[in-house]
């Protein structure tokens, strides 16, 4: 195996092949393009975080964010059409991202969650063909963190600036990934084959009304760093296992936020203050070991209170995010079963009868 190869695995799979009886040179060798693969991510995100904020200020800071999640995304997994297509539909998801929050955040809270989940869904439908890989998360990321840092006037137009710069960046990368791939497959023809009886467009759906919806009731109760309790929900809902793990998924996300916002607490109080700007770039250099859902969320919390600790202090940032979460999680769970018991089966039932419908009709022409 080539160190290169190596420095492009999931952690996961690396760690799969440790496991295997190798010699201890190869252990070796895997162990260091681990270390390797996640100290570059964690420079390559500081640089490219720190320069782009530079330009384009510190108030977009969050679509940088989103531009950097959406490239380590787009390197690897395709839309499951030509690429013609699928950087149409890569600039129809940045255009969402950058307009749907901020309208959504200016109408009425009723609106706002219809703009929500029409955005949400059409960006895991256009980006999403392979929702076991993955990179549905990563654009839900992104629209969450968005919908909770919208921007107006002149930093709006700063955005609109970046959001190209960032379109750019990544329909090239994808481009040079993938420009080979699904040649004969049209993007109107993945339309032609949506059937909402279908798991994997039930899943889209429930996501984005499950998502749509937290956000819309953030917004109408004004609750602060809204945004957490969307993470959280989407985090449950975006589980693509047709044998549900939700209940599981639940405990994790609790126990990760909670035992994260504990280390950070006294991460950050036995630290110097000199050392607090090191607290996020240890987080994710560790996330690079990580492949288990709770310690994964246990070091995002990191990243995430040491921003917010600066604007509500070290004990109010731990308090708000471990009540979002629990806010997040809890409506989650009781979303997902009202629309397993209820809704899910009357999409199903509706969509029968139009399919049903358009069978007759276009055997009614055909014999005219």
């Amino acid at each position: 195996m080539k160190f290169y190869d190596i420095l492009q695995w999931d952690p996961q799979v690396t760690k799969m092949f440790m496991k295997k009886k190798i010699i201890k040179k190869e252990k070796m060798k895997l162990a260091s393009g681990m270390f390797m693969r996640s100290l570059l991510i964690v420079l390559f995100a500081i640089v490219f975080i720190t320069g782009l904020t530079a330009i384009f200020g510190s108030k977009n800071t969050p679509m940088v964010v989103a531009v950097f999640c959406i490239l380590l995304g787009v390197r690897f997994v395709d839309f499951g059409y030509c690429i013609k297509d699928a950087l149409l539909m890569l600039s129809l998801a940045f255009f969402l991202l950058l307009v749907s929050p901020v309208i959504a955040d200016s109408v009425f809270p009723l609106w706002g969650f219809v703009i929500h989940l029409i955005s949400f869904f059409i960006i895991l439908f256009v980006t999403c063909d392979k929702p076991e890989m993955g990179n549905g998360g990563l654009f839900g990321f992104a629209y969450i963190y968005l919908s909770g840092n919208p921007v107006y006037g002149q930093d709006f137009i700063q955005r609109i600036y970046l959001t190209l710069t960032g379109l750019i960046i990544c329909g090239s990368i994808f481009y040079l990934k993938h420009r080979d791939k699904n040649r004969d497959m049209r993007f109107i023809e993945k339309i032609k084959q949506i059937d909402m009886q279908e798991f994997k467009y039930q899943s889209m759906l429930r996501m984005s009304m499950g998502v749509g919806a937290i956000l819309s009731l953030g917004h109408a109760f004004h609750i602060e760093r809204f945004m957490w309790a969307g993470f959280a929900c989407g985090s449950l809902l975006c589980e693509y296992s047709k044998e549900s793990k939700i209940k599981e998924r639940f405990i994790q996300r609790f126990t990760g936020v909670a035992a994260g916002s504990i280390m950070f607490y006294l991460i950050y109080s036995l630290l110097p203050v000199g050392l607090h700007g090191m607290i996020g770039p240890f987080g994710g250099f560790c996330l690079g070991f990580c492949v288990d859902y709770k310690f994964k969320t246990a070091l995002n919390c990191l990243g995430a209170l040491m921003i917010v600790s600066q604007i509500y202090g070290l004990q109010s940032a731990v308090i708000l995010r471990i009540i979002d979460t629990v806010l997040g999680i809890t409506f989650a769970l009781l979303f997902y079963y009202v629309y397993e018991r209820y809704i899910s089966r009357k999409i199903c039932v509706v969509s029968g009868k139009l399919k049903y419908q358009a069978v007759f009709n276009l055997l009614s022409k055909s014999y005219s």
